[in-house]
């Protein structure tokens, strides 16, 4: 609980597994935001790396940190998925032990929820940046997902990159009414859009959040689809779960996350009718384009600096 024994508004979930590299730095850039109303409770997945040791000490001096670990590698996607559970607040973020966070992202997206009732979640700008937290590719934010209408969120999140929009700040009862984050391949896609489906976001028009990209993140160490569900969930291991059912269960996470959805009947057929369109555009060029694979900016372009808008890089060599 939070210094008054009282219930925080706002909780953070933290995953992390083998994070010693940056985790400390995401720790610093989150506990040192302007909103301090919330808890941040981390799930360690069985570390073997100095992860404990990091978040003991971290939970030792700000009694807002809660650490937990597990007694196994439970994989990431069931790791997001219960550390949800161990939180209270009604409102809910989940967090990266890589990315970096702006000193005023929290108070601007939690700004934003109370500016708007009809808002089921806020987030803000953000940036690619590479180990060294320099920004490598600024990412302008062009899906309709503010759109008051359920189709339209639906097909921005079809036809564009995205997947990352469940890191902003969500109202914890919304997330309760979808179906937890599954480990077949672009299950964050289909993640976000059931999201969509359930009520507007909004888009904070700051340069608040920087996502890492480095060698040893899930992604790039984990090349190929099979690899990367295995380390989503361990059990994606072995022959039951081949390659074609990985996409095969894509596409149906889809399917079942409009069928589940709170929609009228006209607004069904219509994100059916844009589910069987994108389905018909695979081959076209740039379908699948990730953010972090856009040609790096040139430094010389940039005027935003990471250092000075985050917590504890203060002082590091330019």
């Amino acid at each position: 609980m939070t210094v008054s024994g009282r219930t925080p508004r706002l909780s953070i979930g933290l995953p992390v597994y083998n994070g010693e590299e940056y985790l400390a730095e995401s720790l610093d850039a989150l506990l040192g935001q302007t909103y301090e109303d919330f808890e941040l409770v981390i799930t360690d997945n069985a570390s073997t790396d100095g992860t404990r040791d990091i978040c003991r000490a971290y939970a030792a001096r700000d009694s807002r940190v809660r650490y937990l670990r597990l007694p196994r590698n439970i994989g990431a996607a069931p790791n997001h998925n219960h550390v949800f559970t161990q939180c209270r607040g009604e409102l809910f973020k989940w967090a990266s032990h890589d990315d970096l966070y702006a000193r005023d992202l929290l108070r601007r997206c939690v700004e934003a929820l109370d500016e708007r009732p009809e808002v089921i979640l806020a987030h803000a700008d953000q940036a690619v940046i590479d180990g060294d937290g320099k920004v490598k590719v600024p990412y302008a934010y062009t899906l309709d997902t503010a759109s008051p209408r359920a189709p339209e969120r639906f097909r921005s999140m079809l036809f564009e990159p995205g997947g990352d929009d469940f890191y902003g700040v969500i109202r914890a009862d919304v997330l309760r009414r979808v179906k937890p984050h599954d480990s077949y391949h672009h299950a964050d896609r289909t993640f976000v859009a059931e999201i969509g489906l359930h009520g507007p976001f909004h888009q904070v028009p700051e340069l608040l959040y920087f996502r890492r990209d480095h060698p040893s993140r899930a992604e790039r160490a984990n090349p190929s689809k099979r690899s990367r569900c295995v380390n989503l969930d361990p059990r994606r291991a072995g022959p039951l779960h081949p390659t074609p059912r990985l996409l095969a269960e894509y596409v149906g996470g889809f399917v079942s996350a409009i069928r589940r959805a709170p929609l009228s009947s006209a607004d069904r057929r219509a994100c059916y009718g844009h589910l069987a369109a994108w389905m018909a555009s695979r081959a076209r060029p740039g379908a699948g384009e990730r953010v972090e694979d856009r040609a790096p900016v040139d430094p010389a372009e940039l005027t935003v600096s990471v250092d000075a808008l985050v917590a504890g890089r203060d002082g590091r060599p330019a």
